[in-house]
Formats: structure tokens, sequence, C-alpha cells
């Protein structure tokens, strides 16, 4: 029996507005096989929830470049908690070298800061995915 491809649920958590990085990251996953759904701009925690579940997402991204990168995980983090969704979460975006390791620490899956290329990112989801 053949896998399906992993799922993956990429949004723009917040009043950020530049969403170019995170729609070249979609196309690149896209590209690689897997069903992505990108939600766009101006996501809540909840409607990022949400779509994870409805979506059976294997894995959850957010870009986040207004430097709100560390509330934003610990939400995210608190939420998946919360509604026992086994999604595995990564962050990438502006984010500053120190905070990668509390990122981390917190329980975040993965960190790609700008910079990152998209074959790295593509390749640890392969890497970790299990169905």
């Amino acid at each position: 029996m053949t896998k399906r491809p992993p799922r993956v649920v990429l949004a723009k958590p917040g009043l950020d507005g530049h969403d170019k990085g995170i729609r070249l990251v979609a196309m690149s996953m896209r590209d690689a096989g897997f069903d992505v759904h990108y939600l766009g701009l101006r996501q809540t925690i909840d409607s990022i929830a949400a779509a994870a579940r409805e979506q059976e997402a294997d894995y959850i991204g957010l870009s986040v470049l207004s430097g709100t990168h560390l509330d934003v995980a610990r939400k995210m983090l608190q939420k998946l908690r919360e509604e026992h969704l086994p999604c595995r979460f990564f962050i990438g975006g502006v984010i500053p070298k120190a905070d990668e390791a509390k990122l981390l620490e917190m329980g975040v899956a993965n960190v790609f800061p700008v910079g990152t290329t998209f074959a790295a990112m593509n390749q640890w989801i392969l890497e970790h995915y299990d169905g």
C-alpha cells in the first residue's frame, strides 16, 4: 500500500502582511508532492488549528516576520495540546539565532529561519513523516 503524501497546513498568524516567502514554500512543497493548504494572511491560532483538524494535517507550518515568533509558538503549542492535535509544528521566518533553541525547547519540531533552502525543509518533512 502506498503512503499518502504529507499533509501540510501553512499560515501567516497575526497582522504580518508579507507572505511572498510562505507562498514560495507552499509551491515548493506542492512541487515535492505534498498535500499543501495555505490559509493565507492574518490567521488566528484557532483558525489554524481548525484547518489542521479539518485537513487531518501531519504538519503545521507558520511564517512569522514580525518578531512575535515566541508568543505565536507558545499559543500554537498550547492549542495543539488542548485540541489533542497530533501535528508536528514548525516555524519559519525572521527568527534570531538566539531564539531557535528557545523555540525547540518549547516543543516546536523545527525552526526554518530566513535562508533555509526549500530542499532542506522538504527533506525534513519527509524524514519525519509517519503517514
